[in-house]
Parts: C-alpha cells; structure tokens; sequence
C-alpha cells in the first residue's frame, strides 16, 4: 500500500486485527466525500445490494474542516481529504486495502485540471486497482436527491450556491457557483454580506433604518456598527461571514423591509440559476412542461420557518417550469457521492461486486 510514512495519519492501518493491516469487514468498500467550504464528510459504505427506497448501509462517517483549494489553499485542501479519509477507514476498522471505489465530490472542483490534480494524488494514497471519481460537490448533492442516478437539477444553496444539472445522455451544465467575488449571491455569504452593507449604509445615511443592525451588533457582541469593520475584516473567510445569514431570516420574519429584500434577491438569483441550467439543458421538454427532478440541499433552503426561502425559491421556478419536481434527499451529500461511484461499480463490474 502506498504512502507507509512512519507516523502519518494511516498508521493505525498497522494495530488492525489482519496481519498487514486487514480489514474486520469482509466487502469491499466505498469511500464518499463530499467536500465544501465549510466542512468535508465521508463516509464509508459497502459494495452491497439495497433497493432504492431504503438508505445504503453506512459504516462509519467522519466530519473535517474545508477542503475548498480556492478558500484553503491546494496543500490544507488535501491534508483534509486525506485525514476524513484515514478517519472514516478507522472508525469503520478497515484499511486502504478493502477500498475498491473513492468518489470525492468537492467544491471548487470546477475543470478537468482540478480534477487531475487530485486524481495524481489519489494515485499516491490507493493501490491501483482502486477506481476514482473526482467531480465538483453539486455533482454529490444531485445523486444524494436521485439515489446515484445523474438527471435533472441541483441547487445547493449553503455558504456558496451553484446551480447543477444532467440530462440523461450525458450533457452537463451549471449557473453561479464562481464564489463571492464573482456574484453568488443568493448563497449565505451573499445574503450576509448585503445584510452588513445594509448595516453600514443606514448607519452612514445612505440607507433605510433595519432591525439588521441590532441584531447583528447582538449576534457579534459588538456596540457600534463602526466596530463592523474591524470585525469583518479581520478574518473576511466566506464561511464566517455567512452564519450571519439566519439573522436575516429572523429579522424577516420579524417585519424587517430591508432584511425581507434582502432575501427576495437571493430567492430570484437562485430561481434564475435553476432556470438557466434547466432551460440549456431542455430538462423541461419542448413545451417547457416535461417533469425533471430539482434537489434541494443546503442549510439556505432549509423548511420549517416562516420565511421560507426554499418555498419561495420553488414557487418561482414553477411559474417558468410546471414540470418542476422538488426532492429532498434522504440522504447526506457524500453518501450521494458514494451511490455514484456503487451505481458505476455495479454496472461495470456485476459479477465482481454481487
């Protein structure tokens, strides 16, 4: 097995119970990560038969920091990847040996030099027998609504937001999704950060008065918005920045008119996205009626408030787009990631994995 550096993040390989560093599971396994600027998972999954109307079984799942090269850096991007990895194996009491798969879905992950990048590097952790699939993290968030199956569209709204779809023959396309400085602006760092210019601009005078400065100020534990500042630049990470996004939803709920906008933007920057896609790829059908399946997933779209952002999103669409089916995945975006590289295994290789 490659990479047996002394006192790396795989040396637990070695206090395994098969000599050699076995595994305590017979199958053959699936690692599934789903890497985001936030977080990243994975989880560990067998090659196993299930029917699609029940989740996969999941042997172990392990949660690290970012993995966004474009927000971390190549060199931090991949030592995360490399220890979720090395985690989930352990957790699940299984060396590299037993992997036959690794589908690793990443934000950031937007050309095929990305992609070889981290293939290469894949190379030097697996034997290689061990099929790789790299794709950006809305490629995940898809198969998580559609069960491992590539159709239809995907909208992920969390710290950033892109807009994703497949048609069945193998045709891609995606919207937004460039990160904060090229406009995603229906993401949670977009609403945060217009909720903050909000802030500075009444506080200035050239703005309307919001509930937003209050509780913000609250939320930050600050006392003037001019200690905003301070505050935002002294780490302007998009991930920070965006968990002031709930405030905005809670101040329009409240009866704030610049928080309510605020959020009416982001709803109509994320119906455009979907429409976009949907419309390159005729998802919709010549008519523009045809049914396709749209995911949703991301703590944006998020149900169970009075200001629904999900609700408003959909409703919005479907003026365009009746055929517009919305899912809510049952599962988690990596075990998405994971039904990718199962369903792939079991059509190319059914006699090896049954």
């Amino acid at each position: 097995m490659k990479r047996e550096r002394k006192g790396d993040i795989w040396d637990f390989e070695h206090q395994l119970p098969a000599a050699g560093g076995g595994s305590a599971h017979t199958e053959k396994l699936i690692l599934g990560l789903d890497g985001g600027t936030t977080n990243t998972i994975c989880i560990c999954m067998p090659i196993v038969a299930f029917t699609p109307n029940h989740s996969p079984p999941v042997y172990a799942r392990a949660v690290a920091g970012s993995s966004n090269h474009n927000s971390v850096g190549e060199t931090a991007a991949r030592e995360t990847l490399e220890q979720v990895m090395a985690e989930a194996l352990s957790k699940a009491g299984c060396s590299r040996s037993a992997v036959r798969a690794v589908c690793l879905a990443v934000s950031g992950v937007n050309h095929p030099t990305d992609q070889q990048r981290i293939l290469d590097w894949l190379s030097d952790i697996f034997a290689s027998d061990v099929e790789f699939f790299v794709e950006n993290d809305s490629v995940a968030a898809l198969a998580s609504g559609t069960m491992g199956k590539l159709h239809g569209c995907v909208l992920i709204a969390g710290t950033g937001t892109i807009a994703y779809g497949y048609t069945e023959d193998g045709r891609e396309a995606r919207a937004a999704g460039a990160g904060p400085i090229l406009g995603d602006w229906g993401s949670g760092y977009g609403i945060a950060v217009k909720a903050l210019t909000s802030v500075v601009r009444a506080y200035d005078g050239r703005g309307p008065e919001t509930m937003l400065t209050s509780s913000i100020l609250r939320q930050l534990q600050l006392s003037s918005p001019d200690e905003l500042i301070g505050w935002t630049y002294a780490d302007p990470s998009w991930a920070r920045i965006a968990t002031l996004a709930p405030v905005v939803v809670l101040c329009a709920e409240a009866g704030d008119q610049v928080a309510n906008d605020i959020l009416l933007y982001a709803v109509e920057e994320m119906a455009s996205s979907v429409k976009a896609v949907v419309q390159r790829l005729g998802l919709c059908g010549k008519d523009g009626k045809d049914n396709f399946p749209l995911v949703m997933v991301g703590n944006v779209l998020e149900t169970n408030r009075r200001w629904d952002i999900g609700k408003e999103v959909i409703r919005c669409i479907v003026k365009d787009f009746p055929g517009t089916r919305p899912i809510r995945p049952k599962v988690e975006p990596a075990v998405g990631a994971a039904l990718l590289a199962w369903n792939y295994l079991i059509e190319q290789y059914q006699p090896d994995v049954e």
